[in-house]
């Protein structure tokens, strides 16, 4: 059934699960992993190099609730013979709201990522935190039928409210390279530092990892995301649910589950 995937959608619930999940796809299919979030870092990091001064809201026409025409926010930042000059432009535009505290419009988030899945030619890859909306949904449908790519399945990571508030608030990351740890299943080897032998390596508690921010984000996981793999699943496409809370945790149960879901002969070792 799955002999020539092209691409995957993981989605769950902030905290769920879904990373191990991932990993078992990319490492079975050869896919690369596609995060809103790394698209994010990546297109904000390419306007940061700029280091333009002074507010945003110039580049911005609130009669219109819009951005000025593209070609003249390349003239204004000098930009409109760079290689990137495209790519920057969106990162400008995320800033805009981030900047704000706002979140940002499906309509840049849309663009965003279709920039990002352009330069994997729309093939190969695992949207993780893509699409979270129903409107993100009917864009990544109708990009998939303009480009005439696949969407294989959809891979739902289930778990309760109450497992995905416990786990986050032990959850740690290094400021400098991401890796990721836990206090209670993957403590790291000395308080506060990561594996890595870069000094600069601090592991640290997500500002966001608390109460007040996890239901915010489980309660739009509802509201939002649910209506959108709907839609994804009235669109055709092919719908699993993987348990995102094993009773006896292990990167080989964690395949062994996903394998069994899917219909695919595990690779490792008896569990």
């Amino acid at each position: 059934m799955f002999e020539k995937v092209q691409n995957f959608i993981v989605m769950g619930k902030s905290g769920s699960g879904k990373q191990p999940r991932v990993d078992v796809l990319i490492r079975r299919f050869g896919l690369k992993q596609l995060s809103t979030g790394d698209i994010f870092r990546h297109y904000l990091g390419l306007f940061n190099v700029l280091n333009v001064e002074g507010e945003l809201s110039v580049f911005f026409d609130p009669t219109k609730d819009d951005f000025i025409a593209d070609a003249e926010i390349k003239d204004r930042l000098n930009i409109t013979a760079h290689e990137n000059a495209e790519a920057i432009v969106l990162g400008l535009k995320a800033k805009y709201y981030v900047n704000q505290g706002r979140f940002v419009p499906d309509r840049i988030t849309n663009a965003l990522f279709e920039s990002a899945f352009q330069a994997l030619e729309f093939k190969g890859a695992v949207l993780d935190g893509f699409p979270r909306t129903v409107e993100q949904a009917q864009f990544l449908v109708d990009l998939a039928n303009r480009k005439g790519v696949k969407l294989d399945a959809i891979v739902l990571v289930e778990n309760e409210d109450e497992l995905i508030i416990g786990r986050t608030l032990g959850r740690r990351i290094c400021k400098s390279c991401g890796e990721l740890y836990h206090m209670e299943f993957r403590p790291p080897p000395n308080p506060g530092e990561c594996v890595s032998p870069n000094p600069v390596c601090d592991v640290v508690q997500r500002s966001d990892d608390n109460i007040e921010s996890l239901k915010k984000r489980l309660e739009e996981f509802r509201t939002k995301t649910r209506p959108a793999i709907e839609y994804l699943k009235q669109a055709g496409i092919p719908f699993y649910s993987v348990p995102g809370n094993l009773p006896d945790y292990s990167p080989a149960r964690v395949e062994a589950s996903v394998c069994e879901i899917l219909g695919l002969a595990s690779t490792s070792p008896s569990v």
